[in-house]
């Protein structure tokens, strides 16, 4: 399989750069199986698209500003996107530099404070914050949000709270999960009384998320590395959800990515849920059976994507592409703070 197989033709225009109003305004195209007809609706009505006893799952972590600048003694500037928390004053972090620091560097950073060079590891450096106080509560006053590439903007006040879902609470990613952007707590509520439930787990996207696939045969691409943690109550909730005849909607594929990697061999020729926490490279396309999650909501995503692999997956890559071809007609607005779309597992995917 090849990269170029998932390669997609997108209007500029189409990739929206601000978020809507309201989270809930959002469209949403129905993907049921084919031959089934694909359906435009808005995002607000997806209450009366589930069923009571439904289970949907959310991905409740939460963006750190992770966009510093700063110089090194030598006088030249330095870009620092920090792709995770280590604990401490330590983060593992990119740097946008014309030369590469050498471990004992020190980066005199524009919001005050420094960031000394500990060692590199591939295309991250491990540093170690000077800045007198708590690091996390520190970058909430200094840093700065780092939106994706696409989003030809610098960020403003009002993604401060739109480039967050409003149940983030794990701090640690670097990338919205997207798919949550959509939720408001007037959608939530009607939910709950349609008799949907919520439960949680936390991966924390990691800039590796934005990397693009830089070789043609798919089996030689090595993918990032994440942290997740799917805890015993949502495994639980699974549980009860399926035995009670209940249908698994994972909200964005960063959720099937931590579903799908704390899946273990039952025992008796099947793969079940269990609690797990812990680093994952899972890398799903085509050929991947999805087994966590019965539906998918998902934002659309870029051309030759890891994440468009996943959908097609779950979906079947013509059924995604089909989809794609037709949201692009009818004009959807695409990537982060985009539309989205519900998916259903294709036959044979």
């Amino acid at each position: 399989m090849k990269k170029s197989d998932f390669h997609y033709d997108l209007p500029p225009e189409l990739i929206a750069q601000a978020p809507l109003a309201e989270r809930s305004a959002s469209r949403l195209l129905l993907v049921p199986p084919a031959p089934a007809e694909l359906g435009d609706r808005a995002f607000r009505e997806l209450p009366d698209l589930l069923q009571p006893g439904d289970l949907l799952v959310f991905n409740d972590t939460r963006v750190i500003p992770a966009r510093l600048f700063g110089q090194k003694a030598t006088g030249g500037r330095v870009e620092v996107l920090i792709e995770r928390l280590l604990g401490g004053a330590e983060v593992r972090a990119q740097l946008g530099v014309s030369k590469s620091p050498k471990p004992g560097a020190v980066i005199a950073l524009d919001a005050g404070g420094e960031a000394e060079v500990l060692g590199r590891d591939g295309e991250f450096y491990r540093l170690r914050f000077h800045v007198g106080e708590a690091l996390e509560s520190w970058l909430v006053k200094a840093g700065r949000l780092p939106l994706p590439p696409y989003i030809d903007r610098e960020p403003g006040a009002e993604d401060a709270e739109r480039y967050q879902t409003v149940f983030a609470r794990q701090t640690g990613a670097v990338a919205a999960p997207t798919a949550g952007l959509h939720f408001d707590q007037g959608l939530l509520d009607a939910l709950a009384a349609r008799g949907v439930s919520t439960g949680h787990v936390t991966l924390h996207v990691g800039a590796g998320t934005f990397q693009p696939v830089r070789v043609e045969h798919l089996d030689q691409h090595v993918m990032h590395s994440e942290w997740l943690n799917v805890g015993a109550e949502l495994v639980e909730q699974v549980r009860r959800t399926r035995a009670a005849g209940g249908r698994v909607i994972g909200v964005g594929t960063t959720v099937v990515r931590a579903l799908e990697s704390a899946m273990r061999d039952d025992g008796e020729g099947g793969r079940e849920l269990r609690p797990f926490a812990g680093e994952t490279r899972l890398f799903i396309l085509p050929g991947y059976r999805i087994r966590s999650v019965d539906a998918l909501i998902t934002n659309f995503h870029l051309p030759e994507s890891t994440l468009l692999m996943m959908i097609s997956a779950f979906a079947g890559k013509d059924r995604v592409f089909e989809a794609y071809a037709h949201a692009i007609r009818e004009r959807y607005r695409f990537f982060s703070y985009g539309d989205a779309m519900l998916l259903w597992p294709g036959a044979g995917a």
